[in-house]
């Protein structure tokens, strides 16, 4: 791999770094591709992206935003799709997953006139290609709190793909929350060691809850469908899952779902829009929190009769002080 990257620093408003969006007209036709290892509608990693860009293209309309993407995409076959979108004129190409990092970079010199993005990461690389990190420990910050405020049994679960990214930084301001309203609860992380394995992520949210008594859920990435699905097994059980993305509030199994948290990925792609109008096609991180409505959060109006009025204020004055700016959850100071 070549050696143009270095690290970023983790701390907004540092040099290369960019968080609120800055929406501003095309001047000419961009066009944008997806290519994602799951599918557009997987209710979780791939849709969230999918349907920024779908939102994108509608408010400028398809005059002036191209779209297409491709579904099921393993690295391997990712740079083949990448080099004939870039062929093909796309001036914006973004792969959807940090498993493609490689694959960019090896493409992004050949085509400098071409803005790669992908992610999470935030690492800075050349200058035609975008990452994008999700804060996501502010959305566990939040989940914590109403994951310790809600437990009865004082046993929680969370069920992770990798202990890396988004997912580490999630379920270490999961933690955090937790233990900021409730000391004594104990927290059970456990990792599948996959974005994608839906079974072993069912298998592990049934054993919190079977074999360590856990009556709050969480967990993170396309995967945690099953253990959401595992959760939604125990209907005359009180035990409920607390979600990273806004499906899980509509679909069936929403029933068992007290609140869920989503990326915006509409902040990314405005970003690489506006940063293309000003001339930069690449070489900086684009930060999804809530002070920039990069991350969004929403209690759930079916349950909403199981979350007391005390720890919705506990929840909401939280998430008042993260869009403020003046909430620091320092995710790094957790052990797992």
């Amino acid at each position: 791999m070549k050696n143009f990257l270095k690290v970023a620093i983790a701390a907004a408003g540092l040099l290369g770094i960019i968080g609120t969006a800055q929406a501003a007209t095309p001047k000419a036709k961009v066009k944008i591709a997806l290519i994602m290892e799951t599918t557009m509608d997987d209710k979780g990693w791939g849709q969230s992206m999918h349907d920024a860009i779908k939102e994108v293209q509608k408010r400028y309309g398809p005059a002036l935003i191209e779209y297409s993407y491709s579904e099921k995409m393993k690295p391997v076959d990712a740079g083949s799709a990448a080099r004939q979108y870039a062929l093909s004129g796309f001036d914006i190409i973004i792969c959807h997953g940090s498993q493609f990092k490689n694959v960019i970079l090896d493409l992004a010199s050949s085509y400098p006139k071409v803005s790669f993005a992908f992610g999470t990461s935030a690492d800075i690389g050349p200058k035609n290609v975008f990452t994008y990190m999700p804060e996501s420990e502010e959305s566990g910050y939040i989940n914590g709190i109403l994951a310790g405020c809600t437990t009865k049994s004082n046993v929680i679960g969370v069920v992770g793909p990798v202990d890396g990214g988004d997912p580490a930084r999630y379920i270490r301001g999961f933690t955090l929350g937790v233990k900021s309203v409730n000391p004594k609860a104990s927290i059970k992380v456990a990792f599948t060691g996959s974005f994608g394995d839906y079974v072993k992520a069912g298998e592990l949210a049934h054993t919190n809850i079977k074999m360590a008594g856990a009556d709050i859920l969480t967990g993170t990435s396309q995967q945690a469908i099953g253990a959401l699905r595992a959760v939604a097994q125990y209907k005359d059980k009180t035990v409920w899952w607390l979600g990273l993305d806004f499906n899980h509030l509509i679909i069936p199994e929403s029933e068992k779902v007290l609140a869920a948290s989503n990326y915006d990925n509409q902040v990314v792609v405005e970003e690489i829009l506006a940063r293309r109008e000003a001339k930069v096609l690449g070489g900086e991180t684009i930060a999804l929190n809530y002070k920039n409505n990069g991350l969004v959060y929403r209690l759930s109006e079916k349950n909403a009769a199981s979350i007391s009025p005390a720890t919705r204020k506990a929840v909401m004055d939280a998430l008042k002080s993260l869009k403020a700016g003046t909430l620091a959850v320092n995710w790094r100071e957790v052990k797992l």
